[in-house]
């Protein structure tokens, strides 16, 4: 039996609108193109990644909306004339904002009155990248710290003997002026101590207190003025709507100025006539993972520079310790800055390549989290 034409049409309406609010839930950032790769919907989850409005960009080729490579244009234009599907993985895309996205993606070609249309379901994948790099960076600093902690006491109970030693021995000698042999071995062994309590961190724990960070970067902004005499250029961008956070102010500033001050030495060394310049830039984050949990507000330091950058082979383990590009480094200012970071439940990345270097430091603003 057939139905009667206008109750059709409202079971049409009803399954479109049903359809329209499931699109709509979804949290999968979902696209359909037409056959000329325009926009014919997005759902909140696509608006929400690719920050823009999808009222407004309706009708728009797909090029307006994120950019890959004219390779997977080809693709899409193939997918439209052969009906063909496919999958694209870890595909690093470029938003209209200018922002980069390493995402997964599915094509699924859709026949709809006659037309093939393009269904496109994007699940973002830099999150879970982070994520994954994250905790191994965190793996890798345990297994570091125990193998320094383990190294440290090897070291210091010899030391101490041969310190001991020596400060015997100069009691017993018949010259005043062979005592600057046993002062050599006291002094170095004092300096080898030193270094192995540097190795090792504060084990002092933080003083927490509610403090502007833009106050921790203007002390650090104010040194690296002193210091460079105006021969480095030093840009300040500050978000002024970031809250207080809580951190230790004296070791957040030591933390920073470590970054700095290896940003000013690259900078000091370039041998080309580019004036040096760093940046000390805030800005919120929200919905951001640090570890398992996801925090509601963080707050995204960065210190950018345009020196030479870091040497790939070095990008990998800057972070531990006695590792360093320059002859004359230590290799513990960012050992002893990731420690702290960590100990602020924090979180700290690099990027780096010739002419643009980026150091990133997270810092929730609030307590409650929730996991991931």
């Amino acid at each position: 039996m057939l139905e009667p034409k206008g109750l059709l049409t409202s079971h049409m309406i009803i399954n479109d609108a049903l359809h329209r609010l499931l699109l709509d839930n979804l949290t999968t950032a979902t696209l359909l193109l037409n056959d000329d790769l325009r926009l014919e919907y997005m759902n909140p989850a696509a608006e929400m990644l690719l920050a823009v409005s999808g009222q407004r960009s309706h009708g728009q080729f797909i090029s307006e909306l994120f950019t890959e490579s004219s390779e997977a244009l080809s693709a899409l234009r193939q997918a439209v004339q052969h009906a063909h599907p496919f999958n694209k993985r870890e595909a690093v895309v470029t938003s209209v904002s200018g922002q980069t996205l390493t995402v997964d993606y599915a094509v699924t070609p859709v026949l709809s009155k006659g037309e093939t249309l393009l269904l496109l379901e994007v699940h973002p994948r830099d999150r879970l990248l982070r994520i994954t790099k994250e905790e191994a960076q965190l793996s890798k600093q345990e297994t570091t710290k125990l193998l320094v902690r383990g190294l440290a006491h090897e070291i210091k109970n010899p030391l101490g003997g041969i310190r001991g030693a020596a400060q015997l021995l100069a009691r017993e000698l018949p010259e005043e002026s062979l005592k600057d042999y046993t002062n050599v071995i006291i002094e170095e062994a004092d300096r080898l101590r030193n270094l192995v309590d540097r190795m090792l961190g504060s084990n002092k724990l933080p003083s927490l207190a509610m403090t502007n960070v833009h106050e921790v970067l203007e002390r650090v902004g104010s040194l690296v003025e002193a210091e460079s005499q105006g021969s480095i250029i030093l840009v300040r961008d500050y978000d002024p709507s970031i809250p207080d956070v809580l951190i230790d102010r004296e070791q957040m500033i030591q933390a920073v100025l470590n970054i700095v001050r290896n940003a000013m030495q690259a900078l000091s060394g370039q041998s080309d006539l580019r004036l040096g310049r760093i940046t000390l830039r805030t800005r919120a984050l929200r919905q951001f993972t640090i570890g398992h949990c996801r925090h509601r507000l963080v707050t995204k330091i960065e210190i950018i520079d345009n020196g030479p950058g870091i040497p790939p082979e070095l990008q990998e383990t800057i972070f531990y310790p006695m590792v360093s590009g320059r002859a004359d480094g230590t290799g513990l200012g960012l050992a002893i800055t990731q420690n702290i970071i960590s100990q602020h439940q924090g979180l700290i990345e690099c990027e780096s390549h010739p002419g643009h270097t980026v150091f990133s430091i997270f810092l929730p603003l609030e307590q409650g989290v929730s996991p991931s």
